[in-house]
C-alpha cells in the first residue's frame, strides 16, 4: 500500500489538470485492500475510486481520499472449443489487455483498441467504440464491498449494463470496488465491421485478420482523437443522445443530413459530435480550453486550463445544443468536486 497526503493528481488524469487530493492510497494486493477496509470502512468518509483518470474532470482540489486499485495480472481461467475466459486485474491498462487478446487470436476486444484507462473501469462505464461495448465480452465482475470488505462475484445480469452505464455507476450502488473482470473471448473469428468507416475500409477485404482490424481501429482513433500525452483531454466528453423516433423525425424535417442510428423500434441515437459541430463549436477556443478541431466531442486543455474552465465550456455547449436542437446533452465524463 502507498499513501500520500496533499497529493497532486496532474499525472493521474488525462486532462492533465493540476489539483490536490487530501489523500491518495494505492493498493497492489486485494487482501491488503480488504484489511484496510476492515479498519477504515470507506463508506464512512469522502472518497473516490480512480483508475487511469481517463474519464474524469476535477473542478478543484479534492477534500477526500482517492483510492487506486492497482491489481495486475491476466489469467486463463477456462477454455472450451469456442471460448476462452480470462480473469484480468482491475489495474491492468486496458489497451495492454486488448493487445494481449489480439496477439493470442482471442476475438471480441479488438474494436476497443487504444481506449485509455484501466480494466476496472470497463464494467463501470461500459466502455464502447466502433460498434462494440464492454458488456459484449464481460462474463462476470469481482468486487470488494467498501464497508464490509466482503468479496462478491457479479454475474452479467447483476451488472445491469446500459449505454455508458452499469450497476456500479449508479448513485445508490457505488459501494463496490472492482478488483477483477472475467472476459469471454471467442477463439473463432467474430468480426464486427458494422461501424460505417470500418465497413468502408474493409469493403474489399471480406475477412480481415484480428490484427488488421486492431490496426485499422488505431488509425481511425488517432486520426480523430488527440493523444492525452500531447493534448489534455478525456476522449468523448458527451454521450450520444437517445431520443424517440417521433423526435427524430421532427429533426429530420429541419436537418435532413442529421446522422442517426436506430436503437430499437421506438428510439434512435444521435451523433453528439455532429450536433456540436453544427452549432459552430468545433475548433472553438476560450483561453486555455477549447473544442478539438477534428472531433467536436472532445474538449481539450491547451496546457494551463483549470477543471472549472473546462466545466464552464461544457455547460455553454449544453445550453447551445438545447437552444438549437431542443436536445439536452449529457456528460459522459464524471465531474469530481
Amino acid at each position: 500500500m502507498e499513501q500520500y497526503f496533499n497529493f497532486d493528481i496532474k499525472k493521474h488524469n488525462t486532462f492533465g489538470i493540476s489539483a490536490l487530493a487530501k489523500e491518495w492510497i494505492s493498493f497492489d494486493d486485494v487482501k491488503e485492500l480488504q484489511q484496510f477496509i476492515r479498519k477504515r470502512p470507506l463508506t464512512k468518509e469522502k472518497h473516490f475510486v480512480i483508475g487511469g483518470g481517463s474519464n474524469l474532470l476535477f473542478i478543484g482540489d479534492y477534500d477526500g481520499a482517492l483510492i487506486k486499485a492497482n491489481f495486475q495480472g491476466i489469467e486463463l481461467l477456462e477454455e472450451s472449443e469456442k471460448y476462452v475466459y480470462l480473469k484480468v486485474g482491475a489495474g491492468v491498462i486496458w489497451d495492454y489487455f486488448v493487445d494481449y487478446c489480439v496477439k493470442h487470436n482471442y476475438w471480441g476486444a479488438e474494436n476497443l483498441s487504444i481506449i485509455p484507462g484501466t480494466v476496472g473501469a470497463s464494467p463501470v462505464q461500459n466502455i464502447g467504440a466502433y460498434g462494440v461495448e464492454a458488456q459484449d465480452i464481460i462474463f462476470d465482475v469481482r468486487a470488494i464491498n467498501k464497508e464490509t470488505s466482503n468479496e462478491r462475484i457479479f454475474s452479467f445480469d447483476d451488472c445491469e449494463f446500459g449505454y455508458r452505464n452499469s450497476f456500479f455507476k449508479k448513485d445508490n450502488k457505488q459501494e463496490w470496488i472492482v478488483t477483477e473482470v472475467v472476459y469471454r473471448l471467442s477463439k473463432e473469428a467474430n468480426r464486427n465491421l458494422s461501424y460505417g468507416p470500418l465497413k468502408q475500409l474493409f469493403a474489399e477485404v471480406p475477412e480481415p485478420s484480428i490484427k488488421e482490424i486492431r490496426e485499422a481501429i488505431i488509425k481511425l482513433r488517432e486520426s480523430k482523437l488527440p493523444d492525452p500525452k500531447e493534448i489534455g483531454n478525456a476522449g468523448s466528453f458527451f454521450k450520444n443522445p437517445i431520443i424517440s423516433i417521433e423526435e427524430n423525425n421532427k429533426l429530420i424535417q429541419d436537418y435532413p443530413q442529421i446522422p442517426y442510428y436506430l436503437v430499437d423500434i421506438d428510439k434512435s441515437k444521435l451523433a453528439a459530435g455532429w450536433l456540436i459541430d453544427q452549432a459552430g463549436w468545433r475548433g472553438h477556443e476560450q483561453g486555455e480550453v477549447g473544442v478539438h478541431q477534428k472531433q467536436a466531442l472532445v474538449l481539450i486543455n491547451k496546457g494551463k486550463a483549470t477543471g472549472k474552465e473546462i466545466f464552464e465550456l461544457s455547460e455553454k455547449i449544453i445550453a447551445s445544443i438545447k437552444k438549437e436542437f431542443n436536445i439536452k446533452l449529457e456528460k459522459e465524463v464524471i465531474i469530481i468536486d
